[in-house]
């Protein structure tokens, strides 16, 4: 189970995520998401109490920071698998 809690102010949008991004609930994170860019304002991605993420949540993670999401980490796990994801952006950078 996925708890994504959405919070819009004047400055962008901050999406909370607590639980697994994993199975179904990456289409819905990636639904919320979409919706969120709509707004044309910031988007800022905290994952508080992520407990798990499969392959395609991760890949979902890499899709929204390479379209500009902020991606914020609480706990070791989740910081290492964002770090991964910032430092593949700026290894492919340095090659294109």
């Amino acid at each position: 189970m996925l708890k994504i809690t959405t919070k819009t102010g004047v400055t962008g949008t901050i999406l909370e995520l607590e639980g697994k991004v994993a199975g179904p609930w990456v289409n819905e994170l990636e639904g919320c998401w979409r919706l969120a860019v709509m707004v044309d304002r910031p988007v800022r991605v905290m994952l508080k109490t992520v407990t798990f993420i499969d392959h395609a949540g991760k890949k979902l993670l890499t899709e929204m920071h390479r379209d500009g999401a902020e991606l914020v980490a609480e706990g070791c796990m989740t910081k290492a698998i964002i770090e991964e994801i910032v430092q593949e952006k700026i290894h492919e950078s340095n090659y294109c």
